[in-house]
């Protein structure tokens, strides 16, 4: 048996484990430079407010319904995450953790254990330990527990917040009232060319014949059915190293200088080296982009990027900074107005075994010089040690009126308790 455990309106309910005032009421939280609404509790979707609503559009429904708008405070998410997967791995030795607030576990050995129980107690745990609520779902197959979850999550007075599906009969009902384009991996379009057949439900998806699934869905698609048929074929998938990592960002104003977007790109290229040491990794070649706002049709118009083979693999912020910045500069044109700007690594390989050349090759006093930078950013807070291509003043600092406490990662922001 596998068990999907999802938490419920994560964003949302990470503010409000602290602000437990906020409980019953309509939240919504931004996403970067409070652009759009990313993550909204039920409150707030009874409201009808839609996922990528743009704050701006919505301010006055927002103060006419009370509704209470966060920036995103993704330390707290993550920290809050790693607690509630924490507590999960107690439970099975075999875990997928699939997103932030999901995660999968292989449910092996626990013939005799009643699993109604066993879901009651994994939420019953989250939820005391860390005031997170939790979806179960537990069933034969992968994508029948994301089927099981998400009946569990739409009827938690009948369900207690845990559904099992362990017998046929309950399979066929739950694919029957699930909308095919609510299956897991069945995209918009594959799901509006499914209804054009007559295909409106997983229970009809699973009724197609299986040489014609896997020459319109492919192999992945024909594996799903099998898995909704309740005939293991998905397994768990181990963590895989990421195969290119990117910072990009809007920012709050437009930029004209060159000297303002070299200091953007200095920092993203950096963001990026720290994400690629924590996965023990280097790169071969980076992408920098920029383009103007395209909303903005009495602007100019421009957008370019450019891919930058590296002459050799590194993961040295000072190296990758450098890199970003010569690339930045073959691309950049003046008499723009530029919103936004990125940096993606790609081509990785394992940072203990490194193609060596005969000329040009990564510094290796940067190796430790790295790990002290790492090692004293991560005690003492995030860019407390920055390269001088850095503004030091964080002048370009992203947008965040609406910023909660970092209530468990940063000291300052510790909840204070009055007895």
């Amino acid at each position: 048996m596998f068990a999907l455990i999802d938490c419920n309106n994560f964003y949302a309910s990470c503010e409000r484990v602290f602000r437990p005032d906020l409980n019953g009421k309509p939240i919504v939280v931004l996403s970067n430079n409070d652009g759009c609404v990313i993550a909204r509790s039920n409150e707030a979707k009874t409201l009808g407010i839609p996922m990528g609503a743009p704050a701006f559009e919505y301010e006055q429904l927002f103060k006419a319904n009370d509704v209470h708008v966060f920036s995103p405070n993704f330390a707290l998410y993550g920290d809050m995450s790693q607690r509630v997967m924490s507590i999960l791995e107690d439970y099975s030795p075999e875990m997928e953790i699939y997103s932030i607030d999901e995660c999968f576990l292989r449910l092996h050995g626990l013939d005799f254990i009643d699993l109604q129980d066993y879901g009651n107690q994994m939420r019953n745990k989250v939820v005391r330990w860390t005031g997170i609520p939790i979806s179960v779902g537990i069933a034969p197959t992968k994508a029948l527990s994301k089927v099981a979850n998400r009946i569990a999550k739409k009827y938690p007075t009948h369900t207690n917040g845990v559904y099992i599906i362990d017998n046929e009969d309950k399979r066929v009902k739950a694919l029957k009232w699930l909308k095919i384009e609510d299956v897991w991996g069945i995209g918009r379009q594959h799901s509006k060319r499914l209804k054009s057949m007559g295909v409106t439900t997983a229970y009809d998806f699973t009724q197609l014949d299986d040489s014609f699934v896997r020459k319109n869905f492919s192999v992945v698609g024909l594996r799903l059915k099998m898995d909704l048929q309740g005939i293991p074929t998905l397994d768990l998938e181990e963590v895989q190293a990421k195969k290119n990592i990117a910072t990009t960002r809007s920012f709050e104003t437009n930029y004209t200088e060159l000297s303002q977007l070299n200091e953007r790109v200095a920092t993203f290229a950096v963001s990026c080296a720290e994400k690629l040491r924590k996965q023990h990794s280097c790169c071969g070649s980076l992408m920098v982009f920029i383009h103007t706002n395209g909303h903005r049709k009495d602007l100019p118009q421009y957008s370019k990027n450019i891919v930058v083979k590296l002459p050799y693999q590194t993961n040295s912020s000072i190296e990758l900074a450098k890199f970003a910045v010569q690339a930045l500069s073959l691309i950049f044109k003046p008499g723009y107005a530029y919103k936004k700007a990125g940096v993606i690594l790609q081509d990785f390989s394992p940072e203990n075994h490194q193609q060596q050349t005969l000329f040009d090759n990564r510094n290796q006093r940067h190796i430790p010089l790295m790990q002290a930078v790492d090692k004293i950013n991560k005690m003492y807070g995030q860019q407390k040690i920055r390269l001088a291509s850095q503004d030091p003043k964080r002048v370009w600092k992203m947008k965040q009126e609406k910023l909660s406490p970092r209530y468990t990662t940063k000291l300052s922001d510790i909840i204070t308790i009055h007895v």
